[in-house]
This record gives structure tokens, C-alpha cells and sequence, in this order.
């Protein structure tokens, strides 16, 4: 695919779709340290990656504006990776122990013509 690239699954990056990495469209509120063209990421896509790992995260722009992000595997992971279980999530809720009471109305549902 491209010349040049060898692609280790554990310390690389994870290409998905078509060069388009990371949320494509999506204006994340990172500033990254350099921007490429898509035409310069295509050309130099080894050095994209290495500055990806190296200094964070990189942004693809299309007509000067962001389109994609490209980030290290390990970025990735970290990002989105789960932290923790529903029951966890409701049980860590400042709410848990708050004694707030909450009442379910015993009212019928309304009736409606169909």
C-alpha cells in the first residue's frame, strides 16, 4: 500500500479508512504542533506517523481546514478505552447517598386517538 511503511499492529498506527484517521470532520479542541496538506500527508505518511508517536497528535487538513486527526496506537487506546462499568458509573454519582427520593406517579398513560 505504501512503499516504504512497514506496519506493526502493537507500535503503529491503526489506519482506518483510506487515510482518513481519527473522527474524520470532527473539530477536536487539540492543538497540535504541526498541520499537514492531505497531498504532504500522502507523500511523507512514514514521517506522519513518526510525529504522531513522537510529538502527539497531527492534523490533516483539506482546503486549509481540519479533516482528520492522526494519532499514536497507545493515544488510541488511552482514549478509548472503557473506565469502568454502568453499576460503577451510577454508584461513583454524587447522587448515590445524597437520600434524594425520587416518586414514580401512578397516573395511567394518557389515551390517545390513533
Amino acid at each position: 500500500m505504501f512503499r516504504g511503511v512497514r506496519l506493526r499492529a502493537a507500535s503503529y498506527m491503526t489506519i482506518v479508512t483510506t487515510m482518513v484517521i481519527l473522527l474524520t470532520g470532527l473539530r477536536m479542541n487539540m492543538i497540535t504542533k504541526q498541520s499537514w496538506s492531505v497531498a504532504s500527508a500522502k507523500a511523507r505518511f512514514s514521517e506522519l506517523i513518526e510525529k504522531a508517536e513522537s510529538e502527539g497528535p497531527q492534523t490533516v487538513t483539506r482546503n486549509g481546514r481540519p479533516a482528520a486527526v492522526l494519532v499514536s496506537i497507545e493515544e488510541w487506546e488511552r482514549k478509548t478505552a472503557r473506565k469502568g462499568t454502568l453499576t460503577e458509573f451510577f454508584q461513583n454519582s454524587p447522587l448515590h447517598d445524597s437520600g434524594i427520593d425520587l416518586v414514580r406517579l401512578d397516573h395511567p398513560p394518557r389515551k390517545i386517538d390513533l
